[in-house]
Protein backbone atom coordinates (compact mmCIF):
# COMPACT_ATOMS: atom_id res chain seq x y z
CA UNK A 1 0.00 0.00 0.00
CA UNK A 2 1.15 3.27 -1.28
CA UNK A 3 0.84 5.89 1.81
CA UNK A 4 4.15 8.30 1.75
CA UNK A 5 2.32 11.38 1.42
CA UNK A 6 -0.82 10.48 3.80
CA UNK A 7 2.04 9.33 6.61
CA UNK A 8 4.24 12.71 6.27
CA UNK A 9 0.60 14.37 5.77
CA UNK A 10 -0.38 13.09 9.05
CA UNK A 11 3.12 13.30 11.39
CA UNK A 12 2.48 17.27 10.71
CA UNK A 13 0.06 17.95 13.57
CA UNK A 14 -1.75 21.08 11.91
CA UNK A 15 -2.52 18.76 9.39
CA UNK A 16 -3.73 16.58 10.92
CA UNK A 17 -6.21 18.72 12.96
CA UNK A 18 -7.66 20.11 9.42
CA UNK A 19 -7.98 16.10 8.42
CA UNK A 20 -9.73 15.23 11.66
CA UNK A 21 -12.30 18.40 11.31
CA UNK A 22 -12.95 17.45 7.67
CA UNK A 23 -13.19 13.71 6.68
CA UNK A 24 -16.80 13.09 5.68
CA UNK A 25 -15.52 9.54 5.06
CA UNK A 26 -13.24 7.11 4.85
CA UNK A 27 -9.65 9.45 4.87
CA UNK A 28 -10.08 10.95 1.81
CA UNK A 29 -6.13 11.93 1.55
CA UNK A 30 -5.27 8.38 1.97
CA UNK A 31 -7.96 6.73 -0.47
CA UNK A 32 -6.47 9.40 -3.26
CA UNK A 33 -2.67 8.63 -2.65
CA UNK A 34 -4.05 4.90 -3.52
CA UNK A 35 -6.06 5.52 -6.22
CA UNK A 36 -3.66 8.05 -8.17
CA UNK A 37 -1.05 5.42 -7.75
CA UNK A 38 -2.63 3.51 -10.39
CA UNK A 39 -1.49 5.64 -13.14
CA UNK A 40 0.11 9.12 -14.21
CA UNK A 41 -0.25 12.39 -13.00
CA UNK A 42 1.91 15.66 -13.70
CA UNK A 43 1.65 19.40 -12.33
CA UNK A 44 0.50 20.39 -16.45
CA UNK A 45 -2.74 18.72 -15.61
CA UNK A 46 -6.19 20.09 -15.47
CA UNK A 47 -8.17 17.43 -12.87
CA UNK A 48 -11.97 18.19 -12.38
CA UNK A 49 -12.68 16.19 -8.71
CA UNK A 50 -15.93 15.35 -8.35
CA UNK A 51 -17.81 15.48 -4.85
CA UNK A 52 -14.87 16.84 -3.03
CA UNK A 53 -16.36 17.26 -0.26
CA UNK A 54 -14.38 19.06 2.06
CA UNK A 55 -11.38 19.10 -0.17
CA UNK A 56 -8.93 16.56 1.05
CA UNK A 57 -8.15 14.70 -2.40
CA UNK A 58 -8.45 18.00 -4.09
CA UNK A 59 -5.27 18.84 -1.41
CA UNK A 60 -3.12 15.72 -2.21
CA UNK A 61 -3.74 16.45 -5.85
CA UNK A 62 -2.54 19.77 -5.85
CA UNK A 63 0.61 19.18 -2.78
CA UNK A 64 1.95 16.04 -4.48
CA UNK A 65 1.81 16.92 -8.08
CA UNK A 66 1.38 21.10 -8.24
CA UNK A 67 -1.83 19.83 -10.76
CA UNK A 68 -4.85 22.42 -11.18
CA UNK A 69 -7.46 21.07 -9.06
CA UNK A 70 -11.46 21.86 -9.85
CA UNK A 71 -12.31 20.77 -6.48
CA UNK A 72 -16.79 20.66 -7.00
CA UNK A 73 -19.03 19.62 -4.68
CA UNK A 74 -22.92 20.18 -4.54
CA UNK A 75 -22.97 20.40 -0.68
CA UNK A 76 -19.81 21.92 0.30
CA UNK A 77 -19.43 25.36 0.83
CA UNK A 78 -16.63 27.34 -1.68
CA UNK A 79 -15.74 29.99 0.31
CA UNK A 80 -14.93 27.94 3.39
CA UNK A 81 -12.59 25.42 1.07
CA UNK A 82 -11.03 27.96 -0.25
CA UNK A 83 -10.45 29.16 3.17
CA UNK A 84 -9.28 25.96 4.25
CA UNK A 85 -7.04 25.67 0.96
CA UNK A 86 -5.58 29.01 1.80
CA UNK A 87 -4.78 27.67 4.77
CA UNK A 88 -2.50 24.92 3.81
CA UNK A 89 -0.64 26.96 1.04
CA UNK A 90 -2.51 25.58 -1.73
CA UNK A 91 -5.17 28.04 -3.20
CA UNK A 92 -3.77 28.84 -5.82
CA UNK A 93 -3.40 25.19 -7.57
CA UNK A 94 -7.29 24.80 -6.24
CA UNK A 95 -10.73 26.44 -7.64
CA UNK A 96 -13.41 25.46 -5.60
CA UNK A 97 -16.92 25.11 -6.91
CA UNK A 98 -20.53 24.19 -6.23
CA UNK A 99 -21.34 21.76 -9.25
CA UNK A 100 -23.97 19.30 -9.57
CA UNK A 101 -22.68 16.10 -11.23
CA UNK A 102 -26.03 15.09 -13.34
CA UNK A 103 -26.67 18.33 -14.65
CA UNK A 104 -24.79 19.70 -17.90
CA UNK A 105 -21.21 20.75 -16.73
CA UNK A 106 -19.56 24.59 -17.51
CA UNK A 107 -16.92 23.55 -19.36
CA UNK A 108 -15.24 22.46 -22.81
CA UNK A 109 -15.65 18.82 -24.07
CA UNK A 110 -11.88 17.74 -24.11
CA UNK A 111 -10.58 20.11 -21.51
CA UNK A 112 -9.47 17.95 -18.07
CA UNK A 113 -7.05 15.36 -18.23
CA UNK A 114 -8.55 13.37 -15.32
CA UNK A 115 -11.83 13.44 -13.56
CA UNK A 116 -11.35 12.20 -10.29
CA UNK A 117 -13.82 11.34 -7.22
CA UNK A 118 -13.56 9.74 -4.02
CA UNK A 119 -16.27 8.47 -1.89
CA UNK A 120 -18.92 9.92 -3.91
CA UNK A 121 -19.21 8.33 -7.67
CA UNK A 122 -21.29 6.23 -6.53
CA UNK A 123 -23.89 8.53 -5.62
CA UNK A 124 -24.22 10.14 -8.23
CA UNK A 125 -23.29 7.86 -10.82
CA UNK A 126 -24.86 4.38 -10.12
CA UNK A 127 -27.17 4.66 -13.67
CA UNK A 128 -25.57 3.88 -17.40
CA UNK A 129 -26.24 7.68 -17.94
CA UNK A 130 -23.33 9.12 -16.22
CA UNK A 131 -20.72 7.70 -17.32
CA UNK A 132 -21.07 8.74 -21.00
CA UNK A 133 -21.95 12.58 -19.98
CA UNK A 134 -18.18 12.62 -17.83
CA UNK A 135 -16.21 11.34 -20.96
CA UNK A 136 -16.49 14.14 -23.29
CA UNK A 137 -14.63 16.51 -20.84
CA UNK A 138 -11.74 14.30 -20.94
CA UNK A 139 -9.17 14.86 -23.02
CA UNK A 140 -8.08 11.40 -25.27
CA UNK A 141 -5.79 9.13 -23.61
CA UNK A 142 -6.94 10.64 -20.45
CA UNK A 143 -8.21 9.02 -17.21
CA UNK A 144 -11.37 8.73 -14.93
CA UNK A 145 -10.29 7.37 -11.88
CA UNK A 146 -13.10 7.22 -8.96
CA UNK A 147 -13.33 5.24 -4.93
CA UNK A 148 -15.78 4.59 -3.25
CA UNK A 149 -18.09 2.40 -0.80
CA UNK A 150 -18.88 -1.22 -2.09
CA UNK A 151 -19.53 -4.49 -1.11
CA UNK A 152 -17.77 -7.62 -1.14
CA UNK A 153 -20.60 -9.62 -2.86
CA UNK A 154 -23.81 -8.42 -4.46
CA UNK A 155 -26.58 -8.58 -1.81
CA UNK A 156 -29.52 -8.60 -4.34
CA UNK A 157 -32.52 -9.76 -2.43
CA UNK A 158 -30.71 -11.37 -0.31
CA UNK A 159 -29.13 -8.59 2.59
CA UNK A 160 -28.22 -9.99 5.01
CA UNK A 161 -29.92 -9.97 8.47
CA UNK A 162 -27.85 -7.44 10.56
CA UNK A 163 -27.85 -5.13 7.61
CA UNK A 164 -31.47 -4.91 6.92
CA UNK A 165 -32.35 -2.05 8.94
CA UNK A 166 -30.18 -0.04 7.01
CA UNK A 167 -31.22 -1.15 3.68
CA UNK A 168 -34.16 0.35 4.22
CA UNK A 169 -32.74 3.17 3.37
CA UNK A 170 -32.92 3.23 -0.56
CA UNK A 171 -30.24 5.66 -1.27
CA UNK A 172 -27.58 2.55 0.16
CA UNK A 173 -29.67 0.06 -1.16
CA UNK A 174 -28.81 1.77 -4.81
CA UNK A 175 -26.08 2.77 -4.85
CA UNK A 176 -23.25 0.05 -2.75
CA UNK A 177 -22.79 -2.24 -4.95
CA UNK A 178 -20.12 -4.87 -5.67
CA UNK A 179 -17.05 -4.96 -8.52
CA UNK A 180 -18.54 -7.16 -10.91
CA UNK A 181 -21.96 -4.86 -11.01
CA UNK A 182 -19.44 -1.99 -11.40
CA UNK A 183 -17.24 -3.62 -13.56
CA UNK A 184 -19.77 -4.21 -16.15
CA UNK A 185 -20.97 -0.43 -16.04
CA UNK A 186 -18.11 1.21 -16.83
CA UNK A 187 -17.04 -1.74 -18.96
CA UNK A 188 -19.66 -0.36 -21.66
CA UNK A 189 -18.20 2.96 -21.92
CA UNK A 190 -13.88 2.50 -22.12
CA UNK A 191 -10.73 0.50 -21.30
CA UNK A 192 -10.60 -0.01 -17.86
CA UNK A 193 -7.05 -0.54 -16.55
CA UNK A 194 -7.35 -1.16 -13.06
CA UNK A 195 -10.82 -2.21 -10.54
CA UNK A 196 -9.85 -3.90 -7.22
CA UNK A 197 -10.61 -3.29 -3.32
CA UNK A 198 -8.59 -0.52 -1.80
CA UNK A 199 -5.84 -2.08 0.25
CA UNK A 200 -6.16 0.81 2.59
CA UNK A 201 -10.32 0.38 3.23
CA UNK A 202 -9.67 -0.92 7.02
CA UNK A 203 -7.09 2.24 8.07
CA UNK A 204 -9.25 4.62 6.21
CA UNK A 205 -12.24 3.46 8.03
CA UNK A 206 -10.47 3.45 11.09
CA UNK A 207 -9.30 7.16 10.98
CA UNK A 208 -12.60 8.28 9.71
CA UNK A 209 -14.17 6.62 12.95
CA UNK A 210 -11.89 7.89 15.09
CA UNK A 211 -12.61 11.62 14.18
CA UNK A 212 -15.90 11.04 14.72
CA UNK A 213 -17.51 12.86 18.07
CA UNK A 214 -20.00 10.08 19.68
CA UNK A 215 -22.50 12.53 20.69
CA UNK A 216 -22.81 14.13 17.28
CA UNK A 217 -24.93 13.28 13.68
CA UNK A 218 -22.81 10.64 12.90
CA UNK A 219 -23.83 7.70 14.75
CA UNK A 220 -26.09 5.49 12.38
CA UNK A 221 -22.16 5.22 10.70
CA UNK A 222 -21.02 3.92 13.77
CA UNK A 223 -24.00 1.82 13.81
CA UNK A 224 -23.30 0.17 10.79
CA UNK A 225 -20.32 -0.55 10.75
CA UNK A 226 -20.43 -1.86 13.93
CA UNK A 227 -22.93 -4.55 13.11
CA UNK A 228 -21.05 -4.85 9.69
CA UNK A 229 -17.48 -5.98 11.72
CA UNK A 230 -15.64 -6.12 8.21
CA UNK A 231 -17.81 -9.06 6.70
CA UNK A 232 -19.20 -7.03 3.68
CA UNK A 233 -18.26 -3.57 3.12
CA UNK A 234 -15.23 -3.11 1.15
CA UNK A 235 -13.94 0.57 -0.95
CA UNK A 236 -14.05 -0.08 -4.51
CA UNK A 237 -11.46 1.77 -6.62
CA UNK A 238 -11.32 1.70 -10.61
CA UNK A 239 -9.55 3.92 -13.00
CA UNK A 240 -10.81 4.00 -17.13
CA UNK A 241 -8.67 4.92 -19.74
CA UNK A 242 -10.88 7.19 -21.87
CA UNK A 243 -10.59 6.54 -25.90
Amino acid sequence: MNDTFTKKFMADEKNLEFLNATMWGPNGIRQAEELASHFTITKDMKILDLGCGMGLSAVYLAQEYGAEVFATDLFADPTVNHEKFQSLGVADKIIPMILDATQPMPFAERYFDVIFSVGAYNVFGDNEEMLPKLVPYVKKGGFIAVAFPGLKYEFGNNVPKEMQPFWTDPEVARSVRGIEWWKELFGKAGEIINLSEMACHDIAWDEYIASIDPNGDDNRTLDMKAVEAGKYFNTIQLVMRVM
